[in-house]
């Protein structure tokens, strides 16, 4: 039997860190289309006054959604539970496109020069904003997968008799 207590935790904290992980997606999508209207020098100088205090905020949030999920993944195989593949299916589309292409964009804008910005800075720009915006739609699936996932039920099913 699985302890009634830790799934309902690990299902609010999947939960409500996915959808404050989503909504800054959804703001992140909303800011980069804005950005596309400056030039280099501005669009670096914003990148890097975000990756100031953005990132701690993001490692505050997705560390405890990560656990939770990946708890959620692993009571649900346990208990053979229904909410395994939509909890995985949220663990996955969330990561693969953050770890592919952005997260390695991330840090190699850390050490643009603003005032010499390299010479391929808009395609740069463009690829991380495509993952961006692939990420952001995967990322309202994954939520949507968790909340199918944690709906208030039984987590492990029920005996025939």
């Amino acid at each position: 039997m699985t302890n009634a207590i830790l799934v309902k935790i690990t299902r609010y904290v999947c939960l409500l860190g996915g959808g404050v992980l989503t909504g800054g997606a959804l703001t992140t999508f909303v800011l980069e289309l804005a950005l596309r209207r400056l030039g280099a020098v501005a669009y670096i100088q914003v990148r890097q006054a975000e990756h100031d205090y953005f990132p701690w905020f993001i490692g505050v949030v997705f560390v405890p959604t990560f656990i939770a999920v990946v708890v959620l993944v692993f009571l649900a195989r346990k208990a053979g539970s229904p909410a395994l593949w939509p909890a995985a299916a949220a663990l996955v589309l969330a990561l693969v496109p953050t770890f592919v292409v952005n997260a390695p964009i991330n840090l190699d804008q850390f050490d643009w020069n603003a005032q010499a910005p390299p010479a391929d800075w808009a395609g740069v720009r463009d690829r991380w904003q495509i993952a961006h915006a692939v990420r952001t739609a995967f990322c309202v699936i994954a939520l949507g997968c968790l909340g199918v996932a944690i709906i208030d039920r039984p987590f492990e099913r029920t005996a025939v008799t």
